[in-house]
């Protein structure tokens, strides 16, 4: 059973709309069982652009009912309900926000027939209400009111589910309140991940790192990073597309590559703080550190030559590390080179590695 809705507010500062029009059509999937349409009063003015968009004013809501009075037949119509709409997710956050105000806790499950339609019916110019209707030749009334456009989103809805032979698509398409959808997408995304130390990259669906983090158990961190309750936090939740990683095998080289690819990549939810650079280097000299490799037997090795961090590699074998020009050769270079010594030089300070080693004792 489907709820088939149209909202139209006073417009306004996000969260604190009201809602001066409501048209819910119930439909089972092959006519309308229910209905209710009335105008609603805001209990505060009607922004000037609004008033002009759908012709409702202050004065033609005075005597209307508050949507406490009708919250009640807005849940009975709704209930075991998906609710339908075009930009559903605008028509569900007012919905939701209404009752907030009145300490109910309003869930339901959604389908967008925006979303629904650009899978349906890719051809189409314009997936926008009005400019859909005309290219399939739906007759629309009373555009920008609620019951024109609730009219018209139920005979969308009904071409979208006869162009949906299986109705495999609608049902990919409902946003469950409970978003077990999502639940499932990030379960999917961690069993790919290693349970070892590097570093991991939260991309986009258009393939945009927008994250990167770090730990020494890449699964657990992002699933750290999935739970955590921020704003940041949600923002790249809801934006997840893919995780990729890079092993490192130990803490320097974990270090080093999130704050280089941090200064190099700069993705969107990352707090990216100026590090202070001192002026201070390696005494001019040239060696190599060698810690823990990704796996038992091999070496993780940064080349610093002539107080400069020039890159880094992974070996198995020691003449790699013995022949320098053969480890030249091997190496990821170094961009930010300015960076790589402070980070490497502050490490050093606190924390041991496996060895170093000078040139002179390497070849």
């Amino acid at each position: 059973m489907y709820a088939i809705l149209d909202i139209e507010t006073t417009g306004g500062k996000f969260n604190e709309e009201g809602i001066t029009e409501i048209a819910i059509y119930k439909y089972d999937g092959h006519q309308i069982v229910d209905q209710f349409v009335s105008l609603i009063n805001p209990e505060r003015e009607i922004q000037d652009f609004v008033v002009k968009l759908t012709g409702i004013s202050n004065k033609m809501l005075k005597n209307a009912p508050k949507f406490y009075e009708v919250a009640k037949r807005i849940i009975e119509i709704t209930q075991d309900c998906i609710l339908i709409a075009h930009n559903a997710s605008f028509d569900y956050r007012i919905l939701g926000t209404e009752f907030k105000r009145l300490g109910y806790d309003y869930k339901r499950n959604t389908i967008c027939t925006v979303t629904l339609s650009k899978r349906l019916i890719q051809d189409a110019p314009s997936h926008s209400l009005g400019k859909l209707c005309r290219f399939l030749g739906i007759p629309v009334t009373d555009r920008h009111r609620a019951k024109g456009d609730a009219l018209a989103t139920v005979k969308l809805f009904k071409l979208l589910l006869d162009k949906d032979i299986d109705k495999s698509i609608v049902k990919e398409s409902v946003l469950y309140f409970d978003k077990r959808h999502e639940k499932r997408r990030i379960l999917k995304i961690l069993d790919k991940l290693p349970e070892t130390q590097g570093i991991f990259y939260i991309h986009n669906e258009e393939g945009n790192i927008i994250f990167i983090g770090r730990g020494s158990n890449i699964k657990s961190e992002v699933n750290k990073q999935f739970l955590k309750k921020t704003s940041k936090a949600e923002k790249v939740l809801k934006r997840v597309y893919e995780v990729t990683f890079e092993e490192t095998g130990n803490s320097l080289l974990t270090r080093l590559k999130y704050h280089l690819d941090l200064d190099r990549i700069r993705p969107k939810y990352n707090i990216i703080r100026k590090r202070k650079l001192n002026g201070k280097g390696f005494n001019n000299a040239s060696f190599l550190i060698i810690d823990k490799g990704r796996i038992p037997e091999e070496n993780a090795v940064i080349l610093v030559e002539d107080n400069e961090v020039i890159g880094y590699t992974f070996t198995n074998l020691a003449f790699q590390e013995n022949e320098i020009h053969i480890l030249k050769s091997m190496l990821t270079p170094i961009e930010n080179k300015s960076l790589a010594k402070n980070i490497i030089k502050n490490f050093l300070v606190r924390n041991k590695v496996k060895k170093i080693v000078r040139y002179t004792d390497a070849v």
